[in-house]
């Protein structure tokens, strides 16, 4: 992937591989929901709005929102395990963790980390 093919894509001067069509966006920093399509170009937002495309799919008006991704967490400091902590965040957005499993692997070791990939 070229980033010179994403902004003709994102120029209108290429299609998109995929338009998803009549989707309602949240926006997580003004709280608006703004109904447009989303262009997509190799697995990449790459607009809002009408875009040519390869593909379009419509959406019938479902919601799209991003998801959180938190850059630094130590799970076991939750003092629950992995899927527990998936079950409370992921509710509320979190999509993908970046965790550093320094204090269960002072305790268990390599045992420790394995258990939390």
């Amino acid at each position: 992937m070229e980033i010179s093919h994403l902004i003709k894509v994102a120029r209108g001067e290429e299609p998109a591989e995929l338009l998803l069509k009549n989707a309602r966006v949240v926006n997580v920093f003004s709280g608006e929901i703004e109904e447009t399509s989303i262009a997509i170009t190799h697995s990449r937002v790459v607009g809002l709005g009408d875009y040519p495309a390869q593909r379009v799919m419509d959406l019938r008006g479902a919601h799209v929102c991003p998801g959180f991704i938190d850059a630094h967490v130590h799970i076991e400091s939750a003092m629950v395990p992995p899927y527990e902590f998936a079950r409370a965040v992921v509710p509320h957005g979190t999509t993908s963790v970046i965790i550093d499993p320094h204090e269960i692997a002072n305790v268990f070791g390599v045992e420790g980390i394995r258990y939390m990939l």
